[in-house]
């Protein structure tokens, strides 16, 4: 079986239950003029015990088709959001 691919993002949403709002930014160069510029995707990610928080640097890793939209898991919790 092949490995499954991981990246990592910051949780821009968790209103809903068991899922969360994953905001990936990649750094991509223009084609012409060579300007770096930076790339936001937001995944819909399943978090089953909702105890990842808005702010938090997660681990998401692909998985089977859950709903419409999400086909991500939340694996871990990599960094804590900053309590203010």
């Amino acid at each position: 079986m092949a490995t499954k691919a991981e990246i990592t993002g910051v949780i821009v949403s968790d209103k809903m239950d068991k899922s969360v709002v994953v905001a990936v930014e990649r750094q991509v160069r223009d084609p012409l003029y060579g300007k770096i510029q930076r790339r936001t995707s937001k995944f819909l990610a399943h978090n089953e015990a909702n105890d990842a928080k808005v702010g938090d640097r997660v681990a998401i890793v692909e998985s089977r088709p859950m709903s419409r939209r999400k086909r991500w898991v939340v694996t871990r919790v990599v960094e804590k959001a900053k309590e203010i």
